[in-house]
């Protein structure tokens, strides 16, 4: 049976290609989604790819993944910084997490140099693009198959 791995993804993400590019790059989040599931496909994995506003809708989606899905893949937006919710879901699901910011948030404002889902997450990709979504499937991948 193939692992499902959930990637979630908060708020403003759905405005990428049109929200500060020379920040977050040019990539629509349907492109990134299509090449998750893609990369997914190579790994013998299912990907469901999702992005949600609302706080209370990503908790609610990582409360409920720990029946369906092996590991997840969380870009957290604004919220990485200020939601211990999101923090507190993940620790409740007790999946492998691997977190994912497009940016080099330490190259950014100190107010995002600090990450509540970093504390939940097994590793942390930031600053290399709609890269960093792959790099964290092949991640994902070796550690849902180690387990």
């Amino acid at each position: 049976m193939a692992h499902k791995i959930l990637i979630l993804n908060g708020p403003n993400l759905n405005m990428l290609s049109e929200r500060e590019p020379e920040i977050y790059g040019s990539d629509t989040l349907e492109s990134i989604g299509v090449a998750c599931q893609h990369k997914g496909q190579t790994l013998g994995m299912m990907v469901d790819f999702r992005q949600s506003n609302e706080e209370g809708e990503l908790v609610g989606w990582i409360q409920s993944a720990a029946k369906d899905f092996s590991g997840i893949v969380l870009n957290a937006g604004a919220y990485s910084h200020t939601s211990i919710a999101i923090l507190d879901a993940l620790r409740a699901a007790s999946l492998p997490t691997i977190e994912v910011h497009l940016s080099n948030i330490y190259r950014r404002e100190s107010f995002r140099h600090h990450s509540y889902i970093s504390q939940a997450a097994l590793g942390v990709i930031c600053g290399l693009g709609t890269q960093g979504y792959l790099l964290a499937l092949d991640a994902l991948a070796r550690i849902v198959d180690e387990d």
